[in-house]
């Protein structure tokens, strides 16, 4: 049974003493800013790193791009060529060094979900195209060779001791390949662990040291990969996408990548998130970008992509909404995607890389009955939870709205000024115009039949009354 709760009126209330209450429209958290507790720089800088020499700057972990034999083989890579980019897919092993993958596509070595999960529960199996492939890759020296090499470097990280992992068959170990080809938790791997010219350890490269180009095409590979998962496994229920950025916010390396997660459930916060909807299908237009625009808390906006400071939530967190009437990534527009892309490249690039962080993407379910609006959250992991939360289940976040929104404009601003992202309105130039997210059916029609809020020049905005 899930739980239900009262949603506020007010989702902010700033107390006499300056404590900000926050309260979650969509789970019911209970967030508390308390004056005090926090006063941290937006991208504080990072101590002295250690010099980097020829070797560590392209193999500093098992990500890297000298390294490939560490990591399972590649279900596809994104190559640069001279038209733009190419997907090349399902490389060999003695092919994997002949192009530079500006992006890698491979299983996860440790699933959360795995693929025994999917065949014990589900009777899952690969399928033929898959088999074959698996066969393919195995059916060469070099194939087979760094399969069992990945295989083995698992088990003994998994506590198997050197002479168990050398006494294990070899059909044995094959046997577990079926992962690396079928299973349902894959990392989607940049290129580059440290920019361009770097000299030491700690200038890694992140979301926000891409170009808004390479960011595009970060998200575009990914949300293939996202409607491959699905298609290849009919009893998935919904593909969990997120970005863990340094090792605080949980990455096993510093090193770019997104996962995905294939899961039989929903999830309890959509499960959650039905039962609002269903009961008010405007909920993520009043409950959040309106309710954000009203607040002031709207920091960047486009054509296709709205972004605000988050409320309610246990870390800062920065939300970003798609305004596109397609409730799925894989079914929006590349216009629309490349909006959202440029939004959520300029809140990285804003933040900076020293800031850990979760990306967090949240979309429809594609069973689900109701339509949802992509969003994309990123999420400040600049705090600890402790016993007061836990006794309490009220969260101290260390910055309110207010003031993470103060921290993110400026920045934006400087970047947009230098050309270092894509222009789009900031702050004060955002329209902020009531129910722009088209999701909802009823929204799009009142939209084309009787619209409320005709656009505004750019003369006319300035007279425009002040939000309350």
């Amino acid at each position: 049974m899930l739980p239900e709760w009262v949603v506020p009126a007010n989702y902010l209330i700033r107390m006499a003493d300056g404590t900000v209450k926050q309260f979650n429209p969509f789970n019911g958290t209970e967030v508390w800013t308390v004056p005090g507790r926090g006063h941290r720089p937006l991208g504080a800088a990072l101590a002295p790193g250690q010099p980097l020499d020829a070797r560590t700057r392209t193999a500093a972990c098992a990500f890297c791009e000298t390294r490939l034999k560490e990591t399972p083989p590649e279900k596809a890579r994104l190559i640069r060529t001279d038209d733009g980019y190419q997907t090349l897919r399902h490389v060999h092993a003695e092919d994997m060094f002949e192009t530079a993958a500006e992006f890698r596509r491979v299983p996860n070595l440790f699933e959360i979900v795995s693929f025994d999960y999917w065949q014990k529960n589900f009777d899952f199996r690969l399928t033929e195209a898959v088999q074959s492939r698996k066969h393919a890759y195995l059916s060469t020296a070099a194939g087979r060779q760094h399969v069992l090499a990945v295989i083995e470097a698992r088990l003994r990280l998994s506590g198997h001791d050197e002479a168990a992992v050398k006494a294990m068959a070899e059909d044995d170990k094959l046997a577990l390949a079926n992962a690396f080809f079928g299973g349902g938790h894959e990392l989607i791997i940049y290129r580059k662990h440290f920019v361009d010219g770097a000299k030491h350890d700690n200038e890694l490269a992140s979301s926000g040291t891409m170009t808004p180009d390479e960011h595009y095409q970060y998200m575009r590979f990914t949300i293939e990969a996202i409607r491959d998962i699905y298609l290849s496994n009919r009893y998935v229920r919904y593909v969990a996408v997120f970005q863990n950025w340094l090792k605080p916010a949980g990455a096993s390396f510093d090193h770019l990548h997104k996962q995905l997660v294939a899961i039989d459930e929903r999830g309890v916060s959509k499960e959650l998130e039905l039962r609002l909807v269903r009961a008010n299908p405007n909920i993520y237009n009043e409950a959040a970008v309106n309710y954000a625009g009203y607040r002031n808390l709207v920091f960047a906006e486009n054509e296709h992509a709205i972004a605000f400071a988050g409320f309610g939530h246990r870390f800062p967190t920065l939300e970003i909404y798609s305004k596109s009437e397609r409730s799925q990534p894989w079914n929006h527009s590349p216009e629309e995607l490349r909006a959202m892309s440029d939004i959520v490249h300029a809140c990285h690039a804003a933040m900076g890389s020293d800031i850990p962080c979760n990306e967090e993407w949240h979309y429809k379910p594609p069973e689900a009955d109701q339509p949802m609006p992509w969003r994309v959250q990123i999420k400040w992991r600049i705090s600890n939870p402790a016993g007061f939360e836990g006794g309490t289940m009220i969260y101290v976040n260390t910055m309110d709205p207010e003031t993470l929104r103060d921290r993110m404009v400026p920045r934006l601003f400087q970047l947009k000024n230098e050309g270092r992202i894509v222009p789009f309105k900031i702050a004060f130039e955002c329209d902020c115009v009531p129910n722009c997210l088209k999701y909802n059916p009823a929204v799009r029609r009142q939209d084309s039949t009787d619209p409320e809020f005709p656009p505004l020049s750019g003369e006319a905005r300035a007279d425009r009354p002040s939000a309350p």
